[in-house]
């Protein structure tokens, strides 16, 4: 009996697997929500963190406001597609988050794994964490204004925020004397 179930689900998956092949064209270019999400509780996530300074040593964070992480500032970054190099991810993450292109030391300056099983999806990531420099300013109109911060809105910190959502920035942050705490 056991054999026939399996048999059964086996062909099942195999039909799942075959209707999304037929529907995805182009996972370079990213994936359904539905199916990122899917993917991401069966595998780690590999992504690309913009570490990015100003002249004075501030820091560029923007503020994240959603489901899966909560409210908080994060460095930018992004999951990479399907054959994408890490340059032309930091490239879209660049002009995605801030409006502006940036250019990027090769080698990471730091490498994390993270796995938080307490959220339904999008558990575990591995993070590169790039030295990155802005070709000319953020989009000045998503600039955080004191108020309450929006999702997508960026601002220059010279301290580590209390609502850092990246908990292992913190301690490298400290670790490099690059931000004190909050």
């Amino acid at each position: 009996m056991t054999t026939i179930a399996t048999t059964q689900t086996n062909q099942e998956i195999l039909k799942a697997i075959c209707l999304i092949d037929k529907t995805i064209t182009s996972p370079a270019q990213g994936l359904p929500e539905e199916l990122f999400l899917c993917v991401s509780r069966l595998t780690p996530l590999v992504n690309v963190d913009l570490l990015i300074r100003n002249q004075q040593g501030k820091i560029l964070l923007t503020w994240r406001d959603d489901e899966i992480f909560g409210q908080g500032w994060h460095i930018p970054g992004g999951c990479l597609r399907l054959g994408e190099s890490f340059g032309e991810r930091i490239l879209a993450v660049s002009e995605n988050e801030l409006g502006a292109q940036a250019v990027f030391a090769p080698t990471p300056l730091a490498i994390y794994e993270t796995v938080d099983n307490t959220r339904p999806s999008r558990t575990h990531h591995i993070s590169l964490l790039f030295e990155c420099k802005l070709i000319g300013p953020p989009d000045q109109k998503r600039e955080y204004v004191k108020a309450s911060p929006q999702a997508g809105a960026w601002a220059w910190h010279s301290v580590c925020p209390t609502k850092l959502l990246q908990p292992a920035y913190r301690s490298w942050f400290q670790e490099t004397s690059l931000l004190v705490r909050e």
